[in-house]
């Protein structure tokens, strides 16, 4: 079951419901998770939540665990062709040669 974020309009607080995707939303603030001393049956809007984000936690988990059998061929193919090429020689950069100047035309 999610957990929704309601919006209070009367008190302008946020807050969090655990309850089923078949429930109804709530339409007016629910009396024991209402933030002000007194009931104020004040009206709730259900926002738009992030979603969840699937979290491993503990030891083992890596995110090379799940690829798929496409990706890790083509790793394979990857590492084992980078090692079998020689690295291009690096040569040092000419430098353009220099234009002559534009003659100005004389001044009348």
């Amino acid at each position: 079951m999610p957990t929704y974020e309601y919006h209070c309009e009367k008190c302008q607080k946020n807050f969090d419901v655990f309850q089923s995707m078949k429930d109804e939303a709530f339409s007016i603030c629910p009396e024991n998770l209402c933030r002000e001393s007194e009931w104020g049956k004040g009206k709730v809007k259900r926002l738009l939540g992030t979603g969840a984000g699937l979290i491993f936690k503990g030891s083992g988990f890596y995110i090379t665990d799940y690829r798929s059998a496409g990706y890790k061929e083509a790793a394979k193919k990857d590492a084992a062709g980078g090692s079998e090429s020689k690295p291009a020689e690096s040569k040092p950069a000419e430098k353009p040669a220099a234009k002559p100047a534009a003659a100005k035309p004389p001044a009348e």
